[in-house]
């Protein structure tokens, strides 16, 4: 696989997931649409770090940390989602907007 390849799919993957952020009003669908843009972002890092310095695994270990925050980041959305619809009966982001402080 070369890296115009791999930095393809890592476009392609962000465009899917930009286009389904954009398009939903639903919040889980959002949210999955920002996760498979943050997987396209960390995809084009991992293959510039992998065809350029092979040797040097700082750049994976930083990928790693970055993939256990987004993990975290994600769990804590969806708990937050899951709360709007339990207390509103709608999952809708409009239905989210008061939501501040």
């Amino acid at each position: 696989m070369t890296l115009q390849l791999t930095l393809l799919v890592a476009v392609a993957l962000f465009s899917i997931g930009l286009y389904g952020a954009i398009s939903q009003q639903v919040v889980v669908m959002v949210m999955m649409g920002i996760e498979l843009m943050i997987n396209g972002v960390i995809l084009a890092a991992a293959a510039l770090w992998w065809f350029l310095s092979p040797t040097v695994i700082d750049g994976q270990v930083l990928l790693l940390v970055i993939i256990a925050a987004m993990t975290v980041e994600m769990a804590m959305g969806f708990g937050v989602a899951t709360l709007i619809h339990r207390a509103r009966k709608s999952d809708m982001t409009d239905d989210a907007t008061e939501l501040h402080g």
